[in-house]
């Protein structure tokens, strides 16, 4: 009996040991998940320009990137803080815009490590070259991404969702320091036979109005605001169902869509060079044509956020044969109603189609023009990205996508002291006399389909 009741101790203890090993070992994983510190991307952004700024002091002012090719002198553009991610404990990701000596533009892909303060670049890459990449991402279903080549992607990984999307979208505006009374306007997306739009939600500081552009139809929001409205926020959400969009017909005034615009002149060199472009093809259809000048675009531009961009200056694209979205469309608009075929302008924002929420890199524009009867929607700037989707943007806009509003050299009442609103993508502000610059992002939150 003595001998059983030893054993029977000696058990327990052997038990209780193991147990309190094993609450020991729980306590301290939960003790070390407690102390990794929380990681807002404001860290990341912090973090990789940390990296870059000592990378350059080392490189005499330069980031220097070796490729299988040439070295790389880069200098810091921006970073893409809608895509900064938190991947795990101590684990980032970070996506920068880095322009070479040479003029390039390169869209290189980090990844860090380490906690706020103190994070190391474990791994870089070259994403894209002008706006063109070099691979693309796909997620699996544990949400984690890996690399995919061009030629294995599908569709939806080049940035196309056909036939229809649904989404929620946030258009979220933070106000500068005010020292005056100051005025904004901000434009609302409205429901047309490609999109159908719900207002969501509209938080503003102070009372608003929706006033109408009349010319080409447009809704914007507008303020009028205060120095005690510093800093505030604007937020407009709204539920966008899209449809793709197609070559279709309407009642438009076509031969408006022939008339110059400030910065879309038409005629003198315009008349040339489409002249010279389209050649023999005058004696083809309007729609042979516009093809022609299509591509002559895509050959010769390049997507380059550098220098003077974002304007939609025609002369300037035509001269620099870079930009970005605003600069290809607006050459191809002045060389289309150059050569007699009407075309068009709007402006909106592309939904990412490989995630389904998160934030949108800026907005996005594009064009149409008129032929056989209908209009012709084109993405010249996608196409010259994703060559492959030439044909597809010739004709197709996806249903991944928002616009915001139509035309340029805009008038309303009130309207901005500055004159006509060239387009309207960003809020317009005037403090006083004198324009400021709100900060603006965009983001979005995609819904399951409705199957009819």
């Amino acid at each position: 009996m003595k001998i059983v009741r030893l054993v029977f101790t000696f058990v327990v203890l052997v038990l209780t040991a193991c147990n309190t090993g094993k609450k020991q070992e729980k306590n301290e994983k939960e003790l070390a998940e407690n102390t990794i510190p929380s990681v807002v991307t404001a860290d990341i952004e912090a973090g990789i320009k940390a990296n870059i700024d000592k990378k350059v002091e080392e490189g005499g002012g330069y980031f220097h990137l070796a490729t299988d090719d040439e070295e790389l002198r880069l200098q810091l553009v921006r970073v893409h803080t809608e895509y900064l991610s938190n991947l795990g404990p101590r684990r980032h990701f970070a996506c920068v815009d880095l322009a070479d000596v040479s003029g390039d533009v390169y869209d290189v892909d980090f990844f860090l490590e380490g906690d706020p303060g103190s994070m190391t670049v474990t791994e870089t890459t070259l994403h894209k070259l002008n706006g063109k990449p070099f691979y693309t991402w796909k997620q699996r279903k544990d949400k984690t991404w890996y690399r995919m080549p061009l030629e294995d992607a599908s569709n939806d990984l080049l940035g196309i969702i056909e036939g229809e999307d649904h989404f929620e979208f946030s258009y979220e505006v933070t106000l500068p320091e005010i020292t005056e009374a100051a005025k904004i306007w901000v434009p609302m997306p409205q429901s047309d036979r490609f999109q159908t739009i719900e207002i969501q939600s509209i938080k503003a500081p102070v009372s608003h109005q929706i006033i109408k552009e009349k010319y080409n139809g447009n809704s914007i929001l507008y303020l009028e605001l205060s120095p005690e409205e510093s800093g505030e926020k604007i937020e407009l959400v709204y539920d966008v169902e899209r449809q793709e969009k197609h070559p279709y017909e309407d009642d438009s005034d076509i031969a408006r869509y022939l008339n110059a615009n400030l910065l879309m002149p038409v005629g003198d060199r315009f008349q040339v060079l489409a002249d010279s472009i389209i050649g023999d093809k005058y004696k083809e259809s309007s729609l042979m044509q516009a093809r022609a000048l299509y591509d002559y675009i895509i050959d010769n531009m390049k997507y380059i956020k550098a220098g003077t961009y974002g304007t939609g200056d025609a002369v300037y694209a035509c001269d620099a044969l870079t930009g970005n979205c605003t600069e290809f469309h607006s050459l191809f608009i002045s060389l289309a109603r150059s050569a007699g075929i009407p075309s068009r302008f709007a402006v909106g924002a592309g939904i990412p189609s490989d995630r389904d929420e998160g934030g949108i890199d800026g907005y996005h524009c594009w064009a149409e023009f008129y032929a056989e009867g209908k209009w012709w929607p084109v993405d010249i700037s996608e196409a010259n990205k994703y060559t492959a989707l030439a044909t597809y943007y010739f004709g197709r806009h996806p249903a991944n996508r928002i616009e915001f509003t139509k035309g340029r050299d805009l008038q309303i009442e009130p309207g901005p002291i500055g004159g006509p609103i060239n387009f309207l993508a960003y809020p317009v502000m005037e403090t006083g006399n004198t324009p400021a610059f709100p900060k603006t992002f965009f983001s979005f939150q995609r819904k399951a389909v409705q199957m009819n």
